[in-house]
């Protein structure tokens, strides 16, 4: 990381509200529009400005919904800083001394985010028009091809390594990475077990799991989706309706007509 990277961000984290639009991010993406509306004060010139100094410190990327930006978290820069400076021992114990203040305080703090106690299962089921081999084949080697959800910017790429211990990976053009599973059980054409957030965040355990049935011609999906810990009341519609649009169209679509 050059000086100039570093001075872009310390400039970016000076003023109290774009700190306040990261704290607000690392709790999830927000569109531009949710992030206008929770400033009352401020203005959307204002707003945008401070997002606009945020991307270019790469401490945020965003991506396009529809009408919508999505406004998502970069900690790589974050963790930069903190390697540039601070050794592994000091790293360690700093560490060891966040784990415990937060052991003491994450409870109440979760709470008062909105997250609750809680647990869901998604269980959901598609007829993909293809052979359980191409399925299989798009849910790991293609992923990169109809995955539609980013968190490292638009150019980023996915990959899926079909082994136990194999990870889901995304990787973004500026060295930013994100792990959205890893494999602990693989029977090929059959299927894949894989533990991840998959956007969530905190004290969660999330776990999900494709099964390939031979239906004919074709291949019935079954997907299996449970998480349990501190959530976001939210988490499971949003969970829900991204796997509709994942694979009941996108990975429809492309294990049938290769689009």
């Amino acid at each position: 990381m050059v000086g100039h990277d570093v001075s872009h961000i310390f400039k970016a984290l000076s003023h109290e509200i774009r700190v306040e639009i990261l704290d607000i991010l690392k709790n999830g993406p927000k569109s531009t529009g949710d992030l206008n509306n929770h400033f009352e004060n401020v203005s959307r010139y204002a707003v945008m400005k401070h997002l606009t100094i945020l991307n270019e410190a790469n401490l945020i990327l965003y991506r396009k919904q529809g009408r919508l930006r999505m406004n998502f978290i970069n900690v790589a820069p974050l963790q930069m800083i903190s390697e540039r400076w601070v050794s592994n021992y000091q790293g360690n114990f700093a560490t060891s001394i966040l784990k415990l203040k937060n052991n003491l305080e994450g409870s109440s703090n979760d709470m008062e985010k909105g997250y609750v106690h809680d647990s869901f299962q998604i269980e959901q089921e598609y007829v993909i028009k293809a052979s359980k081999e191409k399925v299989f084949t798009s849910l790991t080697k293609d992923i990169n091809n109809w995955w539609a959800y980013r968190l490292c910017g638009e150019d980023s790429s996915f990959s899926l390594e079909p082994k136990v211990g194999g990870q889901f990976l995304e990787s973004g053009k500026n060295g930013d990475d994100a792990l959205w599973g890893t494999i602990t059980y693989l029977k090929p054409n059959e299927e894949i077990r894989l533990q991840g957030l998959l956007g969530m965040q905190g004290a969660v355990t999330s776990s999900y799991s494709y099964v390939l049935k031979e239906q004919g011609d074709a291949t019935l999906l079954k997907l299996s989706h449970s998480a349990v810990g501190l959530l976001d009341p939210n988490w499971a519609e949003a969970h829900a309706g991204g796997w509709e649009e994942l694979l009941g169209s996108f990975l429809k679509s492309y294990a049938e007509t290769d689009q």
